[in-house]
Formats: C-alpha cells, structure tokens, sequence
C-alpha cells in the first residue's frame, strides 16, 4: 500500500468536501436572490432550492464522466441513509422538548416512502435503464409541480431554505429589500429573521448596505456552479483512488464515507432546527433531499446507462436498509415519536457502517 498516495487522496477528499459545500452555498444563495431580482415565483424559488441535494447531483455527475457509476448509486444510496438515521436522528435528539409534526410534514414523510419504495422496487429487479430513469426524473418534475401547486392552494407550506441561511450576501438581500416601515425599533430580533442561524447584522448596517448589481448576482450563481463541478469531479476521482487503495468497492465507499461527508450541512442544519423545536424544517429538509435523491439523482444515473461491474453493484441489505430508513421516518412523523426514537435511529446508523464495512465489504 502506497501510504503516500493515501494521504494525499485522502487530503484531497476532505479539500473536495470543503469546496462542494462552498459552491452548493454559493449556487442556491445567489439562485435565489436573482430569482428575486428577476420576479420569479418565491415559492418555485424555494422548490428549487430548499432540500435540493446539489452536492450529491456534483457528485454524481462527475463519477458517472469517470465511469463509476457503483460510487454514484452509492453515494445517493448513502445520503439518503444518511440523512435519516445520521441527519434526522440527531434533530430528534437535540429537540429541547416534544416535536410536533404538522400535516404539511406529513404529507412529504409519506411522498417519500412512496418514492423509496418505488426506487427499491426498480433496483431489486434490475429494472434502473434509460426508461425508468426518465420516468423518475418526470417524477422529480410533477413533484414540484405538484408541490407548488399544494402552496398554491394553501394546502401545504414551502420547504425552509437550508444550505443557504448561512450566507451573508443572502442575509444582505433580504434585509435591503425589506419595506421601510419594517426598518426601525420594531424589527423583529436575529432568531425570529433567521430561524436556524443568529444574524450578526444590526438595522443600522442594513440601511447602510447598499444592494448589489444583478449582473454581481449572476457570476456568483456562475462561480457556485464551477466550483460544484470542480469539487464534483475532485471528490469522484479521490475517492475512487481511496477505494481502490484500500480494495473497497465504489459502492461500499459512496454509501459510507463519501456519503457522510457530503451530508454534513443536512446534519447540522437538522442540530440547529431540533433544537429550537422546528420539526417542519428537519422533515422538509430530511424528506425534500431523499426525494430529490431518489428521483432526479437515480434517474441521471439511469438514464446515462454506464454498464457496472456485477461484483460491485448493490445487495439486498443496501435496499433494505434504505426502505426501512423511509418507513422509520414516516412512522416518527406520524406517530410524533421523540428522543428515544432518534436514539434508536442514530444506533441503527452506526450499525449500518459497522456492517458496510465488515459483514458487506465487497
């Protein structure tokens, strides 16, 4: 073993990491501050947007240019574990008391284990190609549609912002595009603007900020997504190596470490909102990234028809582990389950890796 090789790719691993939440922050904070400029809907701002896994999307689409579509498969396989028993579980740990689910929670808890199940159904048969891959993307479609729709209605409420709250220039916007009249002593305090992150930013320094051109907006957006690309392929490409080096499969390595590490932000957004009590932002964001996982993602790999090796594709443990996640999640929302579900759900994750990488290494 080239232990020099290892470390650097390893380095190179955590560097890729760093710079795909960098750029995903960048892509979504801009998007929807230009989309703002520009008049567009808020709620199809916050659709395309909120609980979107761009990072995964990077990754994905940089391991299928290298061919490595197991890592691909794996690593939304992963974060969709991830997300639940390691994002979800933690949120219900760190509630300070009962959380309560409202019915718009319930609604994409449910969506959600129809979609899993639909996605288990078609890999347990062998049936992801080109045709299920567009069905699923189509699926991705109708569910904005179908979601905006339901705000439009008034039946549910838009999915919170989650990457991006933790950006400045957002902050900026939002506070200079405000009505005057809400400009004084009546401002509402930091937590109630920002229900997950405290704003440094005081009234006197919003009215002295002046807003940025559009066209500054625009290469932002630009730079987010070079950078998401950038970070994509670096993060494929070194983890590969990793996995080759320590003769683990892509699959074995995209459903663990990879997969961990690229759904990090869920995990603290999930810290922050638990424990402040807001269970629709942990089921939205937990709910709205699995979807996005399970239908968009899966459908790009799908659709691109990259033949994988058979000794590297996914078992049975795989997709039982990613049904079960679902049923779980529903059945705590549903049910209003608390602390000592999230417990048991944070277990099962530490389970899950311990077995990945013994009882399953393939």
């Amino acid at each position: 073993m080239n232990w020099d090789t290892l470390c650097f790719n390893i380095a190179t691993l955590i560097a890729g990491v760093a710079v795909l939440d960098y750029g995903a922050d960048k892509f979504i904070d801009h998007t929807v501050i230009v989309g703002r400029r520009l008049g567009i809907s808020p709620t199809l701002i916050a659709l395309l947007t909120a609980g979107a896994e761009y990072e995964e999307l990077a990754v994905v689409v940089a391991a299928l240019l290298q061919r490595r579509s197991p890592l691909a498969l794996g690593n939304v396989m992963g974060s969709t574990i991830s997300n639940i028993l390691g994002a979800f579980s933690l949120g219900l740990l760190c509630q300070p008391e009962g959380m309560e689910f409202d019915r718009s929670a319930k609604m994409y808890s449910a969506l959600l284990l129809f979609v899993t199940t639909l996605f288990v159904a078609l890999a347990y048969f062998h049936q992801l190609n080109r045709i299920s891959g567009g069905i699923l993307i189509a699926i991705f479609v109708l569910y904005l549609a179908s979601i905006g729709y339901a705000i439009y209605r008034g039946i549910t409420e838009a999915p919170q912002l989650s990457d991006s709250e933790s950006d400045s220039d957002s902050d900026d916007e939002i506070a200079n595009s405000r009505p005057e009249r809400s400009r004084g002593r009546d401002l509402p305090s930091a937590s109630e603007r920002s229900p997950l992150l405290d704003s440094a930013d005081t009234p006197e320094n919003d009215d002295k900020r002046p807003l940025r051109p559009l066209y500054y907006h625009i290469c932002q957006l630009v730079y987010g997504l070079l950078a998401l690309s950038l970070s994509g392929y670096i993060l494929a490409h070194s983890a590969g190596s990793i996995a080759d080096t320590l003769h683990l499969s892509g699959t074995v390595f995209g459903l663990t470490v990879v997969a961990f590490a690229t759904t990090l932000p869920e995990k603290l957004i999930a810290v922050l909102s638990g424990s402040r009590g807001q269970g629709g932002i942990v089921v939205a964001t937990t709910a709205g990234s699995n979807i996005f996982l399970l239908t968009l993602c899966v459908g790009v790999v799908a659709v691109a028809g990259i033949p994988v090796d058979q000794s590297d594709t996914i078992i049975l443990f795989d997709l039982v582990t990613v049904w079960l996640s679902s049923l779980f999640f529903s059945a705590v929302v549903f049910l209003g389950l608390g602390r000592a579900a999230g417990f048991v759900l944070l277990v099962a994750y530490v389970v899950f890796l311990v077995l990945e990488f013994t009882v399953y290494k393939r």
